[in-house]
């Protein structure tokens, strides 16, 4: 078994140092704290996690709260993507991460229980109810956390910029000729109200009436209530030329009702999503979407988590950091059929 002593004769450096580069403490300097995790990983040295929490006051586990309305977290490929990128940044740190929930064995607990029980160092929590109240307990407990699209007094947050990824949807819409533009929404959230202030907003911007029956409100990633909504739409005595959507996903319902009613995308109809994911580059016609950039959401959570964490930032007020969005033009948007 490799020992700490084995790690630091080969480096040439004290036992003290090399514990302190591989618990991520203070006092050796970078180059040679990198120099001594990377010896020890190649000599096949597992620090024993027990001691390791013991010597630090840390167990290096993060829980991770991903659960939406249908208990689907896991699926929503957007916020796996995001919590992808937070691993990868967490786990160059040493972190593992755990998933949390209500039980443990046969015994129902709440989250904060779950967090004490395994000593979680910190919370990464996206998809989610957040009026949750054992999620609230959580928040107000003073556990280092960090959220994805809602924001905790005390606790940083990341999100995209909801606001401007509409308007950049609208006024795209706009410059191809199209002026009647339905938005189908999520459920009622932060997300959802910052996305109808930039529906709105750019409507008014642009001189465009805000027609009351041109917005729906659906739920993200609801294939089934999005084309019930969107086929309401096609049925107007004066239908929108161009549907918003409330996300990527869901957005193959209202492909599907376009369908059906025997129209096609995008000669008779066009249509915008939002998320940007992958797999939807390679259906035809290509989407036209907002790109939510889950790299860096993931990276951005992980880095304030890390500094909270570390208390760098315990007497400074939370910070939340708003991430761009980018249209990315697909082939679902042409300008409109003259009447």
């Amino acid at each position: 078994m490799v020992t700490l002593k084995d790690i630091a004769k080969k480096c040439g450096v004290s036992v003290a140092s090399v514990s302190k580069a591989i618990n991520h403490m203070p006092g050796v300097g970078a180059q040679t704290a990198k120099k001594i995790r990377e010896t020890a990983k190649s000599m096949g040295y597992l620090p024993n996690a027990a001691a390791q929490a013991l010597k630090t006051n840390r167990t290096f586990i993060i829980g991770v709260l991903l659960e939406d309305d249908d208990s689907h977290g896991l699926l929503h490929q957007f916020f796996v993507s995001v919590l992808d990128s937070f691993k990868f940044k967490m786990e160059e740190q040493g972190y593992d991460l755990m998933l949390m929930n209500r039980t443990v064995g046969k015994r129902t607990i709440s989250y904060l229980e779950h967090c004490r029980y395994s000593n979680m160092d910190g919370v990464f929590v996206a998809c989610i109810d957040f009026s949750d109240p054992e999620l609230l307990e959580l928040a107000d407990a003073g556990t280092p956390m960090v959220t994805i699209d809602h924001t905790y007094p005390g606790h940083p947050s990341v999100y995209s910029d909801n606001v401007d990824g509409i308007r950049k949807a609208v006024r795209y819409a706009h410059e191809k000729g199209h002026t009647r533009i339905a938005f189908i929404s999520g459920a009622p959230a932060g997300v959802t109200n910052k996305r109808y202030e930039g529906y709105e907003g750019m409507l008014k911007e642009l001189g465009i009436p805000v027609r009351e029956e041109y917005y729906k409100v659906s739920r993200y990633r609801d294939v089934k209530l999005t084309k019930e909504l969107t086929a309401e739409l096609l049925t107007l005595p004066e239908p929108p030329t161009c549907i918003l959507m409330p996300d990527d996903y869901a957005g193959l319902g209202g492909l599907a009702a376009i369908r059906e009613a025997g129209l096609r995308v995008p000669e008779d109809i066009s249509v915008i999503g939002f998320d940007g994911l992958e797999y939807m580059a390679h259906i035809s016609p290509r989407l036209t979407t907002v790109y939510q950039d889950v790299k860096r959401i993931g990276e951005a959570a992980a880095e304030l988590l890390l500094k909270r964490i570390d208390n760098k930032e315990k007497d400074t007020p939370a910070k939340s950091i708003k991430v761009p969005v980018s249209l990315i033009e697909g082939e679902t948007v042409v300008p409109p059929q003259k009447s």
